[in-house]
């Protein structure tokens, strides 16, 4: 297993970087978080998970340890693969993925592009007990922000916007600002309507 790859960066893109160790250019796969905290200097760190095929050898990359473990995590559930559980860290930030998953909130995972209902359910299942452990959090209550929610979305409703379109808003801007107000919600949800 490598641990971490440490080298002069090569060359980059939004998915793969190509770090020279010692003369031997490494491929490696990285999400999207990881590409926006890549640092400005050719020297990097990453740490790294490998992933073993019949087919193939691939090599993943994060900046932060923590990354690599909610990867690892998000591998550990059936119907989540590598590419997957990247697409899943690079649609939202690692610590929304885990409070979505610590509260049970199905609507924040299933948003990402390729994840079903049901998939959505079974991460849920099968990480809610690890993440809470893990990262030493408290059963997150959505009550409140739910309560918030439906009061945004009748609102808007009211309004006369279509309540499918304005959900989709209003989960985004909830998932970004789990306090947020009523009045807020609105406010937001209508700059983007």
């Amino acid at each position: 297993m490598i641990a971490h790859i440490q080298g002069k960066l090569v060359e980059k893109s939004p998915t793969e970087v190509v770090i020279d160790c010692n003369g031997v250019g490494y491929q490696v796969n990285i999400s999207l978080h990881t590409f926006g905290l890549l640092p400005s200097t050719d020297f990097i760190k990453l740490f790294t998970y490998m992933l073993v095929k019949e087919d193939s050898h691939s090599l993943y990359g994060f900046i932060e340890k923590s990354e690599r473990e909610i990867f690892k995590l998000l591998l550990s559930v059936s119907g989540i693969g590598a590419n997957t559980a990247r697409t899943m860290l690079s649609s939202i930030e690692p610590k929304q993925i885990i409070n979505a998953l610590a509260s049970g909130d199905v609507g924040t995972i299933q948003s990402i592009k390729g994840i079903g209902a049901k998939t959505a359910q079974r991460a849920i299942l099968d990480l809610k007990d690890k993440v809470l452990k893990l990262y030493a959090l408290e059963e997150v209550s959505l009550s409140q922000s739910n309560t918030n929610k439906d009061e945004a979305l009748s609102a808007l409703e009211v309004l006369g916007f279509v309540r499918k379109t304005s959900e989709k808003v209003v989960d985004k801007i909830v998932a970004a600002m789990p306090d947020a107000s009523v009045e807020t919600i609105i406010k937001q949800a209508l700059k983007n309507l």
